[in-house]
């Protein structure tokens, strides 16, 4: 008889206006019992009195916050067999606070009567090793509602740990003028391949196109480079996850950001995907695609024409409810 699955318990903690609430309400929306910023003490009560996967907002309006006591309580829960708790961090870069702020015309719950900035910088010092220790970081700076929902879905929409991989890896294409994507932990040039902007009838369509992905495959080394980068990978990836590391993003440059760099990722994403798929204990990991560049044209595109997915907080809802985790704009406050 196989043993009862652990009931998930998700701590949401994080920077003020980074998106907490918008974490709390996609998980509500997977069926979480969900409760934002209870006193420290009742956290474990609340656990040991419920009975479905509860999702708790943790941060510094907390009574009596600390972030010691909050890994103290975490370590306790994780002692439980009969529990499987996690911790996110949602974070955002100091630019994109500082607007969400000034747009939403709120005071810092650290800076009530002072400048927004200095609570800001209080507030990341204050959660710093809240964010060392977290199983998920989701950084919003870049990142859409409709992105984030998707990535809390895929990390925290199945009951059973066993169908659930240890570390979660992100592949980015970008374009190099528009700079690099800030959480990159590996990043990739593909700018030596063909470039399928010289070619009129190409240049309109991305890497998903598979004319576009024959004419970059049909440079000569192109073969070569996916292979020995799927080999760093198949070295890195294994240790990465021996290591405990919870997250990895990797990024696939070229001029554009819609073409090379769009191809490479779509040919990587299936062969890790493949290759987790073969059940190899060791390469532990979900697969996500995000295609920087195209999103943030589908938004302007959409913003222009006033579609109905062009929301007021600058995002862009995937048609038929189909989001891909795409960082393109703030998350909401």
């Amino acid at each position: 008889m196989n043993p009862p699955t652990p009931l998930r318990v998700v701590l949401v903690t994080g920077l003020s206006g980074a998106g907490k609430q918008s974490v709390l309400r996609a998980l509500e929306d997977l069926g979480y019992e969900t409760v934002d910023n209870p006193p420290l003490t009742m956290i474990e009560d609340m656990v040991a009195r419920g009975e479905r996967r509860l999702a708790v907002g943790v941060d510094a309006r907390t009574r009596g916050f600390d972030a010691d006591r909050v890994l103290d309580a975490l370590a306790r829960l994780r002692t439980n067999p009969a529990l499987r708790p996690e911790l996110v961090y949602v974070t955002a870069d100091e630019t994109a606070l500082l607007r969400r702020y000034t747009e939403t015309r709120r005071r810092h719950p650290l800076a009530p009567d002072g400048r927004v900035i200095d609570g800001v910088l209080d507030e990341r010092t204050l959660t710093a090793t809240l964010r060392d220790a977290a199983d998920l970081l989701l950084d919003t700076t870049d990142l859409p509602v409709a992105a984030m929902r998707a990535l809390v879905e895929r990390h925290f929409g199945a009951d059973n740990p066993a169908s659930l991989p240890r570390m979660a890896v992100t592949l980015i294409s970008f374009a190099y003028p528009l700079g690099l994507p800030r959480d990159a932990d590996l990043v990739f040039d593909a700018r030596f391949l063909r470039n399928p902007h010289y070619d009129p009838i190409l240049r309109p369509r991305t890497g998903l196109d598979p004319e576009v992905a024959a004419y970059v495959e049909a440079d000569a080394d192109h073969a070569a480079f996916l292979d020995q980068v799927t080999d760093l990978l198949g070295l890195l990836l294994p240790r990465f996850v021996q290591e405990g590391k919870k997250y990895v993003t990797i990024a696939v440059g070229c001029t554009g950001g819609r073409h090379r760099s769009m191809h490479i990722v779509e040919r990587l994403a299936a062969r890790l995907a493949s290759r987790f798929s073969t059940g190899d204990a060791e390469a532990a990991w979900r697969v996500h695609v995000a295609h920087r560049e195209l999103a943030r044209e589908e938004q302007a595109a959409a913003l222009a024409a006033g579609r109905p997915e062009a929301r007021r907080d600058g995002t862009v809802e995937q048609a038929g409810g189909h989001a891909r985790p795409y960082p393109v704009q703030a998350q909401e406050a």
